[in-house]
């Protein structure tokens, strides 16, 4: 099995900065992109931004300066550093991995259970 672990949501007001975690652990042969994407109530999931190991980055174009992506390769794990967050960042954070499992011959998307980002104003 494979699980994605976040944490680092919560609530903040608007200017403020987050910093959201994701560890992937369980029987993970090779990680490929992992990312984070977000919801927000009545919305459809976007991507926020994305990194691959070979460390290409990919952000939103309404995060393009504010947040970063980084990872741990060492550790299977991705972080999203959140700064001037504004009220339209509100929404639930996930957690993506597109890896591939021991014993299994093709990657797949994988997801974790999602973090709480709220930005008052």
């Amino acid at each position: 099995q494979v699980q994605l672990v976040e944490s680092g949501g919560g609530l903040v007001q608007a200017g403020g900065s987050l910093r959201l975690s994701c560890a992937a652990s369980g029987s993970i042969f090779s990680i490929n992109t992992m990312g984070w994407y977000r919801q927000a109530p009545g919305k459809q999931r976007e991507l926020v931004a994305s990194s691959t190991s070979a460390g290409s980055t990919n952000y939103a174009d309404s995060v393009k300066g504010r947040f970063t992506i980084s990872r741990d390769n060492a550790k299977n794990t991705v972080y999203l550093q959140m700064n001037s967050l504004k009220p339209e960042d509100t929404a639930l954070y996930y957690c993506n991995a597109y890896l591939l499992r021991r014993y299994y011959s093709s990657p797949a998307d994988y997801w974790g259970q999602g973090t709480q980002v709220t930005v008052s104003s």
